[in-house]
């Protein structure tokens, strides 16, 4: 049943950090930031997102950048998603680059 719930906060916030992602970086041209997926502890006071950053020369430039104002980012999340959830989940985040490895496989192959 916890694990349920689990899923269940973790698409919420995934949904809801996306949102914020994309507001904040259209005033970037040529940036995109998605979230790919997010897991949450099962004391839900963390949760983990993963970042596909694009384009991923900049990638972690831009992760420090999300990290330094995680603060705002996490009071903005709740903001969001206060008549969801009481305690507002501490903010994690890394890159995921599954996107570039599976690329990289790609480009092995045609060779």
């Amino acid at each position: 049943m916890q694990e349920t719930r689990q899923n269940k906060i973790a698409r919420l916030l995934q949904k809801e950090l996306s949102l914020i992602f994309q507001n904040q970086t259209r005033a970037m041209h040529g940036v995109m930031v998605s979230v790919t997926r997010t897991k949450i502890s099962p004391d839900l006071s963390i949760c983990t997102a993963y970042l596909s950053i694009f384009p991923s020369e900049k990638g972690e430039e831009i992760l420090q950048n999300i990290q330094r104002n995680d603060k705002s980012i996490r009071y903005e999340l709740g903001t969001r998603v206060r008549n969801q959830l009481r305690i507002i989940p501490e903010l994690r985040f890394f890159i995921d680059d599954s996107l570039d490895y599976i690329e990289h496989i790609d480009e092995l192959l045609k060779k």
